[in-house]
């Protein structure tokens, strides 16, 4: 356990989980990285910038103007809360909730739930992103052509990572604390 979780903590109430070695770090923050194209994208679209889509699919489709103004920066700020949520399997914050959180701060972070809301979200990604891709050509097939089709295709399609990756950090998150109870326990 690092000193920043130590400090957050009284002695002996979580025991010393070994560092995620550098390669779980760099995926870990990769995560995040992979899923701002598409954000970057999305929030271009909301103030204007022409990505390829008519007006009138812009307001069909987009609410824009209207609410899309409000949703899709919305499903912006969320999608890269999200991705972000995959560095707690590497920081001490996943290790001990942090001591702003109401109600839990201070506590240890129970490793079945991280490691159970990190798989699920996995493979939601996974079966998301991957259905998306299946169904490109009948989602927007019509609403974009050329060089507006292939930008964003090339912006989503980081995408495809986010689960894997996600699922190879919480596996090494679940064997490093894994070994932590082994060590308890022997």
């Amino acid at each position: 356990m690092t000193t920043e979780a130590s400090r957050l903590l009284a002695p002996g109430v979580l025991p010393d989980t070994p560092p995620p070695p550098r390669w779980a770090v760099w995926v870990a923050h990769a995560v995040p990285l992979i899923a701002l194209p598409s954000t970057l994208w999305r929030l271009a679209m909301t103030v204007g910038v022409p990505v390829g889509y008519s007006e009138a699919v812009l307001r069909s489709d987009y609410g824009l103007p209207g609410t899309g103004y409000l949703i899709l920066p919305a499903i912006s700020l969320l999608q890269e809360g999200a991705a972000l949520m995959t560095l707690g399997l590497v920081r001490d914050w996943g290790l001990v909730v942090p001591r702003w959180i109401p109600l839990a701060g201070g506590r240890p972070v129970r490793t079945g739930a991280a490691v159970t809301a990190a798989l699920l979200g996995a493979a939601f990604m996974t079966a998301l992103t991957v259905s998306q891709a299946v169904l490109w050509d009948r989602v927007d097939g019509g609403n974009l052509q050329g060089t507006h089709r292939a930008v964003m295709g090339w912006l989503y399609m980081p995408l495809l990572l986010w689960g894997p990756l996600l699922a190879v950090v919480a596996l090494n998150y679940a064997a490093r604390r894994r070994r932590t109870a082994g060590s308890r326990q022997a």
